[in-house]
């Protein structure tokens, strides 16, 4: 609900309530997007391993969702589903998320609810499985906070009718509206919470890249000088060190950057010399495979626009995560040989 201005006698009061409404209106749109947008990186570095006529079909439906066009896309989701049974689970999947989404103006939630239900219910074993619950969660989360704040609106609202009608009250009636006003932003500072630190542009080189995994934080270094640190996202079971292949770790211990790809999928990429020989020991102890292809890289081709929203959530499998213009940083100042420490 908007709320509209009320015609009170006192302009500069209604002005400065107005303006105070539009910004919440504005954090409001922000902690939807938030709640929306993390579990859609979810998906990751995942691949889709059914025929090359499936595959074209799932790039089509893609590509209309990147232009907006999201009944189209809805569509040749349909037709997967109706064609390729197999691949229902990660099409119910898709189909929830552009349901959700919240540029689509006809989203709706009931029915991105039902696709993930229903994923959940015909593919117990399905690899979206978890993402599903997690979406189902934060849906309901979202309807029950829309709910919430509608409602404290609509007092507001109420209020400001009242002042309009009995002007001899309106001081008394301004400090209620203000301190309902307060309330629904201390709730939407729930979902808010991430501050972005402004800081200059890095000038490298850097001879060291700390990346502590507790903190999320990624910190470039140069003779002992902190250059610039950024936010992270790591590997979807993030917490102890990378022991094989597939366990979706992020690793932990001393590399270096020993190549680097412009033309990657996720926009652009700094290998790391994941694994070591302490990592190969304990690999072999084990009886499994290390795993590799561990690197820094940006959000998945065709999802930049989620910027800093990608760190809501773990969604790599085993990377390192930042966003596009981040790794065009410190893909400028981190030269091959650049040691990589990775903390718990």
């Amino acid at each position: 609900m908007v709320l509209r201005s009320s015609n009170i006698v006192l302009t500069d009061t209604k002005s400065n309530m107005g303006k105070k409404q539009s910004k919440m209106g504005r954090h409001l749109s922000l902690f939807y997007a938030c709640i929306i947008l993390a579990p859609m990186l979810i998906c990751g570095c995942s691949h889709f391993n059914e025929g090359s006529r499936a595959k074209s079909t799932f790039i089509e439906a893609n590509d209309f969702f990147s232009q907006g066009n999201y009944t189209a896309s809805l569509g040749k989701y349909q037709q997967i589903i109706e064609k390729y049974p197999t691949a229902g689970d990660r099409v119910l999947f898709e189909m929830g998320i552009i349901y959700a989404y919240p540029g689509n103006e006809q989203k709706d939630y009931q029915k991105s609810l039902e696709c993930f239900q229903k994923l959940i219910k015909d593919y117990p074993g399905s690899g979206n499985r978890k993402d599903s619950e997690l979406m189902i969660f934060n849906i309901n989360n979202v309807i029950v906070k829309d709910t919430t704040i509608a409602a404290q609106q609509a007092q507001i609202e109420a209020l400001r009718q009242e002042v309009q009608n009995r002007g001899n009250e309106i001081i008394t009636l301004q400090i209620k509206i203000e301190a309902l006003e307060q309330e629904v932003k201390s709730k939407e500072s729930e979902i808010n919470t991430l501050k972005k630190e402004i800081v200059v542009i890095p000038k490298g080189p850097a001879d060291r890249i700390l990346i502590e995994k507790k903190e999320r934080r990624l910190t470039l270094i140069s003779k002992g000088k902190v250059l610039k640190t950024y936010q992270i996202a790591l590997g979807g079971n993030p917490n102890g060190p990378k022991e094989r292949q597939g366990d979706n770790k992020t690793p932990e211990g001393t590399y270096v950057i020993d190549s680097r790809n412009k033309n990657s999928r996720y926009h652009r990429s700094l290998h790391i010399s994941y694994p070591n020989e302490k990592d190969k020991k304990r690999a072999k102890e084990l009886g499994v495979s290390p795993g590799g292809d561990i690197m820094i890289h940006g959000i998945k081709n065709g999802f930049s626009w989620a910027g800093d929203y990608h760190t809501e959530v773990d969604w790599t499998k085993g990377c390192i995560a930042v966003t596009d213009e981040e790794i065009e940083e410190i893909d400028k100042v981190a030269p091959n040989g650049t040691i990589v420490e990775i903390r718990p």
